[in-house]
């Protein structure tokens, strides 16, 4: 009975689908039928009216065909709203929109008119018709990818790298879920030239994972890429600032306390950067007097004091860095890193503030910096060559003590398995990594099954674990694998 309703749902939303755009609560009349539409427990985030899709239509593209389903009651769909406007969690949102999983399913009300429901299933996992109950049918895949057919950032992405401006309107943080105060953060941070759509497969991994969904929340980071690295530490680090004004005011939620970074390439370098604290490591390696010597006016030498001295982002308890150059890479002295560093964007307010006071103070600068820094001639990618004195100081600082940290590298045949095509693998070790590993494969590491299976074994061991890890798996490895949760059925193609 319950399979034959479900395909009556399913037949009814194919044709409904084609009739009616937009959902709203309500009454409404079709095909010679009135019903009432009504949700139950869908996310506030949503504005009506929203758009619907069978999460059968939407294509996993982006997911390289991987759909994470549950068999069950009702249709699965997936819901598509415009953002909210007005109020500070509407910037948190993503631009395209919000995009929520929902289940649908056709019900009798007490006068035995038909009543189409769409519920949230993680809200609403079982539901009760007649007098039996059902768990609901869900498609964890479908609204994230329906989302992202609306999206622009890849373009953006690369615009970015080259002095775009649409990027940096759009930067920040942003929530694909709704917030939870009671889940772990992970917050994903991309690389050079790139956008949060390298992060498709592992947040559709973590959604359909139902034991790593029910304790982590994903954010992605949108990040202007043409800015040096410390600049956009400190970007990213008001973006979180930012955030958790408006989501935690109080800072005392679960949350806020239990954050995980996930950084790949450059962003795994911001990511190390913002588990440390920089004392004045960096600043010495720029400058050779105190900020209270120079001349230059106040807020120029507030943002580049800033800049070079911070201290580790509160909250943070695990890190994983993949593909990240934390000893720099050859790719940034290569001929197309030197043709990227004449082509990449300098026009961030931050090296206007940084060139102004080495205008004003140029005995302050060390010599190997005082023309580039006079120049303006700072950006990302020059940020990363390995002789870059700043950048070599940075190799110095490493997460503060109670931060666990984790390194994936890639590694491909054509270079001895020593590199991944950009970065070195020795670039991406780090002394003290609760775990190291290398897989076959290039620069894209974030978008290897590999990688993203050891990231999913990594919070499945913090799940399993709880306070108790990190422990030594080296010695005990069966205390790794004890207690982990059996993973979802994933479906590797459409």
């Amino acid at each position: 009975m319950a399979t034959l309703a479900t395909q009556c749902t399913e037949n009814f939303m194919a044709y409904a689908l084609t009739q009616n755009r937009t959902w709203s609560e309500g009454r409404l009349h079709m095909a010679g039928t009135d019903l009432t539409v009504e949700f139950r427990q869908l996310s506030p985030y949503l504005m009506q009216p929203f758009e619907a899709t069978l999460a059968r239509d939407v294509s996993m593209e982006v997911y390289h065909g991987r759909r994470f389903s549950s068999d069950g009651f009702g249709v699965p769909l997936a819901l598509l709203s415009k953002r909210c406007e007005g109020a500070p969690l509407c910037e948190l949102l993503p631009p395209e929109g919000v995009f929520r999983d929902a289940t649908a399913w056709i019900e009798m009300d007490a006068q035995g008119n038909p009543v189409l429901v769409f519920a949230d299933p993680l809200r609403l996992p079982r539901v009760k018709i007649g007098g039996a109950e059902f768990a609901l049918a869900s498609d964890s895949s479908a609204a994230w990818a329906r989302g992202v057919q609306t999206s622009k950032l890849n373009r953006l992405g690369v615009w970015g790298l080259f002095g775009g401006r649409e990027v940096g309107r759009r930067a920040g943080i942003f929530l694909l879920e709704d917030y939870d105060p009671d889940k772990k953060p992970v917050v994903m941070i991309h690389g050079l030239g790139s956008s949060p759509l390298i992060w498709a497969g592992l947040s559709n991994a973590i959604w359909g994972d139902e034991v790593l969904r029910s304790h982590y929340q994903v954010w992605h980071v949108v990040y202007q890429t043409n800015a040096p690295l410390l600049v956009t530490r400190l970007r990213v680090q008001q973006y979180l600032d930012a955030a958790w004004d408006t989501l935690d005011p109080e800072h005392d939620d679960f949350a806020r306390s239990n954050i995980v970074l996930v950084g790949h390439s450059l962003g795994g370098v911001i990511a190390r950067m913002l588990c440390a604290d920089s004392g004045d490591v960096l600043w010495d390696a720029a400058f050779v007097t105190d900020a209270s010597q120079m001349r230059a006016d106040a807020s120029d030498l507030a943002v580049v004091d800033q800049t070079f001295h911070f201290t580790a982002y509160p909250g943070v308890g695990r890190a994983i860095f993949l593909a990240a150059p934390h000893r720099g890479s050859p790719a940034a002295t290569s001929w197309y890193g030197r043709l990227a560093r004449v082509l990449v964007g300098r026009r961030s307010p931050e090296i206007q503030s940084l060139r102004r006071v080495a205008q004003s103070n140029p005995e302050s600068v060390r010599a190997e910096l005082l023309d580039p820094y006079l120049h303006g001639w700072v950006n990302s990618i020059s940020t990363l060559q390995s002789a870059q004195p700043v950048r070599a100081a940075g190799e110095r600082l490493m997460p503060r003590e109670g931060v666990a940290y984790h390194t994936i590298a890639g590694a491909l045949p054509h270079s001895g398995f020593d590199s991944d095509g950009v970065v070195p693998v020795t670039s991406t070790f780090l002394d003290g990594a609760q775990s190291t590993l290398v897989v076959r494969h290039g620069h894209d590491l974030a978008e290897s099954l590999e990688a993203q299976a050891e990231v999913l074994r990594i919070l499945q061991e913090d799940v399993a674990h709880g306070q108790r890890w990190p422990i030594d798996c080296h010695l005990d490895a069966t205390q790794c694998e004890e207690g982990l949760p059996d993973g979802p059925r994933s479906d590797q193609s459409e």
